[in-house]
Formats: C-alpha cells, structure tokens, sequence
C-alpha cells in the first residue's frame, strides 16, 4: 500500500483518564472514562472518537459508492456509528452500528448503497472479523 497521508495523535496522563492531542493541536481534549463504567464522564473517550470517525469514515464510502453507481445522495443524509464496549472472555471488546439514513430513496437502493460502502470504507475493513459490525438503512 502507497501511504498518502498519516495521523498522529498522542494520549497522555493516564489513556481513559488523561488528554488527547492531534500533532496538529486540532483535537485538544481531556478524556475521561464514561460513568457506565465507572468512571466521573465529563470528557471524551476512545468509543467516542472511534465512532465519530467510523461515521465520518463510512458516509465518505457512502458517497463514494452513490457517485459510482450515478446515485445521488439525498441532501440530510447522515451516517451514525453507535460504538458499544463491555466484557468479553478476556478483557473487553466492542461493537458497532452503523446506521445511515438515506432520506428520499427507496429502502432497496438504500440496503445496496449502505452494503456496498461497507465493502469499501477503510474501517470496515479494518475492523471486518475482528468485531460485530451491524448495518442499519433507513429511508
């Protein structure tokens, strides 16, 4: 693979109770652990960001996989990732919806435009057998 473009991001004072920063200062946050498990919340956290950028991830596939099959993305559409953790047989684990919602189209075109991304977008790629990804097309 010919890498175009990398990101650094850096976690420090304590991973889930600490801060995050991007090389470029462009994420600057506190991360806190979640009260759900355990923790004071009042920062952001690791499922968070994972899902922020799955979202953003996917509905860029999304678009992409539109364009391709000369579909257009109806204006409001959104991609949602919900990223869930608990206890697996080891450590922990987590799981992730992805739901988009494709306004104006039918629910066919839609279930084959959110199955087709999710053969293209790098993080499902990146996360295919490793955890439960669900898909979700609403109309």
């Amino acid at each position: 693979m010919n890498v175009v473009y990398t990101a650094h991001a850096t976690s420090s004072g304590g991973g889930r109770d600490g801060a995050i920063r991007s090389d470029d200062g462009i994420i600057d946050l506190d991360a806190k652990m979640p009260p759900a498990l355990g923790g004071p919340g009042g920062g952001t956290n690791p499922e968070q960001l994972f899902a922020a950028a799955y979202a953003a991830c996917f509905h860029g596939a999304l678009r992409l996989v539109a364009k391709n099959e000369k579909v257009a993305v109806p204006d409001g559409a959104t991609v949602e990732a919900a990223v869930g953790i608990g206890p697996d047989d080891t450590s922990f684990a987590v799981t992730a919806t992805l739901t988009a919602t494709l306004p104006g189209l039918d629910q066919s075109q839609a279930d084959d435009l959110v199955a087709k991304a999710h053969q293209v977008c790098p993080y499902s790629k990146a996360t295919r057998g490793n955890i439960e990804v669900n898909l979700v097309a609403k109309v």
